[in-house]
């Protein structure tokens, strides 16, 4: 296999044919249903599931079957499948994985710039979901056709492409119950929806955190009632729901409590967790949009991080549970806030887990920490949307470890890097669980600053054609 001609051939594809499918895809609203309880009526996952089959349906890829499945009452999923080259045999197989839905808008995007508006800048696609995920059946089929137009001989490979990924992926064991038959003997997984520390090296995501997300409510009156009359008597809903936070976490310090919300950190993490360090250095904590403020002499500071060590870092953002409050409720606006004494406040919660806690035990730990004794007899509930363990990659493959290094000094012309990641993919487990003998190469394109999703998201395009050219080095290498 000549990688060079394959990065030709990939980097022509990418300019003429998948950037511009990315703008489009980038304008369609394609909420996941989460965020989008009128998803089936919209039609906007269906369309973008639709498009992407449509230009799959295009591609001449010998021996391509390609198939939209869709359950009833459930999210679309398209299934790809494509037969070994060069007398290969077709029993094993290299999986790929992707999704289609995405993130809702958020607010505080720069002006030009908008969640369904796609501007290509400075190198960058910016809008929502093509970095997270919507690149992934492109990238993936086009590995496939760049190797398959050189003549390089590669195993059998199928895809999965789910459209609920960002709701915690619910429907997901459904279509792998239905699906797992046809996906053969899986030997690789290449998922193409993590990060990367950089955009300069090919990096393998190690390990994902778990996350228990829920709503905290807390209810004092029946009603609001003149602040002026009752403050001092009745205690506030938010302090009482400040109280119940205080269980969780230090508020000085942010780390999390409680035993059963941690887990020992495998020495080959720490170790890999030290070399991604050495390598990303400040940019671990830099690359992150800080606030800028004034305090008088000495000019513009900005807001500092929990740590500046780099591996410190690192760790606590891969292998240490974090609590974040990420929405509220039972506030009126700033111009509408009267002086009443609110009757109840909620909480929108998010608890990151480290890869290895029980995301169902956590959660029941969780809610019996913010129910027990609550303060002044107020009314307490804890409602959780949902309990996602996290993952742990099983020990990498000498083959593995030796292709992706080949493959990233030949892409990126450097070593590659290994390290673990603080979001969730529900899919890992689930897969980790129906294909115990699968090695994984968990990899993607949201490196620094983009923002997958919060305002400005973008998809970095060097990076992405680099990748899709180290994917298509390593699919060569999974034995027969």
């Amino acid at each position: 296999m000549n990688l060079a001609e394959i990065r030709q051939f990939l980097d022509r594809r990418w300019d003429d044919e998948l950037l511009p499918r990315l703008v489009d895809y980038v304008k369609v609203p394609a909420k996941s249903p989460a965020f989008d309880a009128g998803w089936q009526v919209h039609g906007h996952l269906q369309r973008v599931v639709l498009d992407a089959h449509a230009w799959a349906a295009a591609q001449r890829i010998a021996g391509l079957r390609l198939e939209i499945v869709a359950l009833e009452g459930r999210t679309p999923c398209l299934f790809f499948d494509v037969p070994a080259s060069h007398g290969l045999g077709n029993d094993r197989t290299v999986l790929f994985y992707g999704h289609l839905d995405k993130q809702p808008e958020m607010e505080g995007w720069r002006e030009g710039l908008g969640p369904w508006q796609p501007v290509i800048e400075d190198g960058k696609l910016y809008g929502r979901g093509a970095a997270d995920d919507g690149y992934a059946v492109y990238a993936a089929l086009s590995v496939i056709a760049a190797l398959d137009a050189q003549g390089a001989a590669r195993p059998r490979c199928v895809g999965l492409i789910e459209t609920c990924e960002e709701s915690g992926s619910p429907d997901l064991p459904a279509y792998l119950e239905l699906l797992a038959p046809r996906f053969g003997d899986v030997a690789l997984v290449a998922g193409l929806d993590s990060g990367c520390g950089s955009y300069d090296q090919l990096w393998v995501t190690t390990s994902l955190r778990g996350l228990v997300g829920g709503t905290l409510t807390v209810e004092v009156l029946a009603e609001g009632v003149h602040s002026g009359n009752a403050s001092g008597i009745v205690p506030s809903s938010m302090r009482v729901a400040r109280q119940l936070l205080n269980r969780v976490d230090d508020p000085a310090t942010g780390r999390v409590l409680a035993d059963a919300f941690h887990a020992e950190i495998p020495a080959e993490r720490l170790a890999q967790a030290r070399a991604a360090g050495e390598i990303l250095g400040e940019q671990v904590w830099k690359q992150f949009p800080w606030v800028g403020c004034s305090h008088g002499e000495g000019g513009q500071m900005h807001a500092m991080p929990t740590t500046t060590d780099p591996v410190e870092g690192i760790l606590a953002r891969t292998w240490r549970p974090a609590l974040s409050v990420t929405g509220a409720a039972g506030f009126p606006s700033i111009d509408s806030a009267g002086n009443v004494l609110r009757p109840r406040t909620t909480f929108k919660l998010s608890l990151r887990l480290p890869p290895t806690v029980d995301g169902q035990q956590a959660t029941q730990a969780l809610k019996r920490l913010l129910e027990a004794d609550p303060p002044y007899n107020a009314r307490v509930t804890f409602d959780a949307d949902w309990g996602a363990s996290g993952w742990n990659a099983p020990a990498t493959a000498p083959w593995l470890a030796r292709a992706v290094d080949q493959a990233s000094r030949a892409a990126f012309a450097r070593e590659a890097a290994w390290i673990g990641e603080g979001g969730t993919i529900p899919f890992m487990n689930m897969l980790g669980e129906k294909f115990p003998r699968a090695q994984f190469l968990i990899t993607g394109v949201l490196g620094p600053k983009s923002n997958a999703h919060g305002p400005n998201e973008f998809l970095h395009i060097d990076c992405v054609k680099k990748l899709s050219a180290a994917v298509a080095a390593i699919v060569t290498q999974v034995p027969a």
